[in-house]
């Protein structure tokens, strides 16, 4: 309770350090909650506050719009679907909210861009909430996270790509590898493929196509939609459970 400004011991229910994430468990009553917002639904040019503690001066809010949504290929996590803001964010602010105009809940601050200075430079990024409750809870029920496996390697599908296939417009994700003994390699997805949908959903890159996979569960049945040789054509994976050293799809 931070307009109490009291300190509460806590335990750490579960992590996962591939989405910079975790779950703290305190013995308290009467706390105030926060509303979730769906975060998919976020639109860019809406405003954001972020809440936290920049630099230890102490409970600070500050306020821009949502610049950007989907960011990805960063480098900061393994799976990575930020928000991205102009809302200033700095080193303390880790961990606090990224609110609408609401007061609603619409993701995690997690980092910023900073080009060596340590300081803001008005790109901000915030886990979605809808990813951040999802890892929640998974650590709530079971204490760790598990995640949908097929065994590809994905690429984007560039336009010199998509030109190659003769489909200018062509999008989705180039299957650039497939594991041996993979659900995708029992299922007969094949090197070359490019998939196009996940359970009727467009894919958009490889990172759409990462994202789509991870937040569903091992043992689920998942119906492709993919391109090869000329043609569209549907495929079923069973998924498996993704290795713990990987966050391939």
């Amino acid at each position: 309770n931070c307009a109490a400004k009291r300190a509460y011991k806590a335990e750490v229910v579960g992590t996962e350090p591939k989405s910079d994430s975790a779950v703290l468990k305190i013995e308290a009553t009467d706390q105030p909650s926060i509303t979730v917002a769906d975060s998919s639904k976020v639109q860019v040019g809406e405003y954001a506050l972020a809440i936290g503690d920049p630099f230890g001066v102490g409970q600070t809010v500050t306020m821009g719009i949502v610049s950007a949504t989907g960011r990805s290929h960063l480098g900061i996590e393994d799976y990575e679907d930020f928000i991205q803001t102009d809302a200033p964010i700095n080193p303390g602010n880790s961990g606090g909210a990224l609110v609408n105009d609401r007061g609603e809940l619409i993701g995690i601050n997690t980092a910023n861009l900073a080009h060596g200075s340590g300081g803001n430079q008005g790109i901000g990024f915030a886990i979605p909430v809808n990813m951040s409750r999802n890892v929640m809870d998974q650590l709530v029920k079971t204490g760790k996270v598990t995640r949908a496996y097929m065994g590809i390697v994905p690429q984007d599908v560039t336009p010199t790509i998509a030109s190659a296939f003769g489909q200018k417009g062509l999008h989705g994700a180039l299957v650039g590898d497939v594991s041996a003994n993979s659900p995708a390699q029992k299922s007969g997805i094949q090197k070359g493929d490019i998939i196009l949908e996940v359970d009727g959903k467009p894919v958009a890159d490889s990172n759409g196509l990462r994202m789509a996979i991870s937040m569903m569960q091992p043992d689920t049945n998942v119906k492709l939609r993919i391109w090869r040789a000329g043609a569209e054509r549907g495929v079923a994976v069973h998924t498996g459970e993704t290795p713990e050293n990987t966050a391939s799809p």
